[in-house]
């Protein structure tokens, strides 16, 4: 059995930084580049709605570019609407003496650049990562191939966050969980290795729940840890479970399919269970950390959703029933808001 519990000797969070700021600079440039965006904002400070209607973008992405340059000192909110930070109006502004906007490339020179850029206009992701071959994420995870692929990605990181949030959490009364899209099972797995009285389920439609099957045998859980053939999007969530696990899977998803699926945990569980969301939360102002909100732009990128802040999921919580969420770090930037059912 693989020792699920062991945690490295040194902090990684500088190379998780550069996976998960790698599409931050190509926002910058879209924005600078691409419509010359800190211009009209100094002489036409807006909100995300006034800003998307004025480009005619989409309101998702623009909240996600606007939150990046919030974190990274280049502008500022004044109730909802968005002004320029000297250092922006100084150096970004076409008419400035310092303007730098001849220093960055054309965004032409910069594929994701290009494909943010359409984001903004249609609020659709491109094919997974720009890859022509490749359909969107969600639609490539039903071929096995792009699947094992992408479970690998996500089982490494999650070695490194399932351990540190099983050693912050509490769930020595839980017996039941069920780890909602869970992937690899590395999340069900580590949780269980550290209480020994929970047992876990991890859904996952085909192909990925069989992916998974093969993943907990090999780490030696295959007795304590099972899978549910289901789609979450369609089906209810099947009962019998305590405490449900989201990891790393509502920041896939735009509002309202967030709020559809925190529902669908309080119809299924049990007066008393909890409901663990464990995400890479931006703070409740949205001010940042500038990696969460780089990590957005990613996300932006490959899913149909972005990082939530911790007040904006706590809110999703309270309108499913669920209690005050408390919040518990884990590794990386990665939280878990924990909440019960009443």
């Amino acid at each position: 059995m693989d020792d699920l519990t062991a945690a490295p000797t040194i902090d990684p969070t500088p190379l998780y930084r550069s996976r998960d700021e790698l599409y931050a600079d190509d926002m910058f440039i879209a924005a600078l580049k691409g419509f010359d965006f800190f211009s009209w904002l100094e002489s036409s400070p807006s909100s995300v709605t006034g800003i998307a209607s004025h480009f005619g973008f989409h309101e998702r992405p623009v909240d996600v570019m606007t939150t990046l340059f919030v974190a990274r000192g280049l502008l500022e909110r004044r109730g909802d609407v968005l002004h320029l930070t000297a250092l922006a109006r100084e150096y970004l502004v076409s008419w400035s003496p310092w303007f730098m906007g001849p220093y960055f490339p054309k965004i032409t020179d910069r594929p994701i650049a290009v494909d943010l850029l359409e984001i903004l206009r249609t609020d659709q992701p491109p094919n997974y990562a720009g890859r022509k071959d490749t359909a969107d994420w969600h639609k490539a995870m039903e071929t096995e191939e792009f699947a094992e692929e992408f479970l690998a990605a996500m089982d490494c990181r999650g070695q490194l966050a399932a351990q540190a949030l099983a050693k912050r959490i509490d769930l020595r009364k839980r017996r039941r969980l069920l780890d909602v899209a869970g992937g690899s099972g590395i999340y069900a797995c580590s949780l269980a290795a550290h209480f020994p009285d929970l047992t876990a389920s991890v859904l996952e439609k085909p192909p990925v729940d069989r992916i998974a099957l093969r993943g907990i045998e090999r780490r030696g859980f295959g007795s304590r840890v099972d899978t549910v053939a289901s789609d979450m999007l369609s089906d209810p969530l099947p009962t019998g479970y305590d405490v449900h696990l989201w990891s790393n899977v509502l920041h896939d998803w735009d509002v309202p399919i967030v709020r559809q699926l925190i529902a669908a945990s309080a119809a299924a569980l049990p007066p008393g269970g909890a409901i663990v969301v464990h995400d890479a939360f931006l703070n409740a102002d949205k001010t940042g950390p500038a990696q969460i909100a780089a990590y957005s732009v990613l996300l932006l990128h490959v899913t149909q959703g972005r990082c939530y802040s911790t007040a904006e999921m706590s809110g999703y919580l309270a309108e499913a029933g669920f209690s005050t969420s408390i919040e518990v770090p884990s590794a990386v930037g990665r939280s878990a808001l924990v909440a019960r059912k009443a």
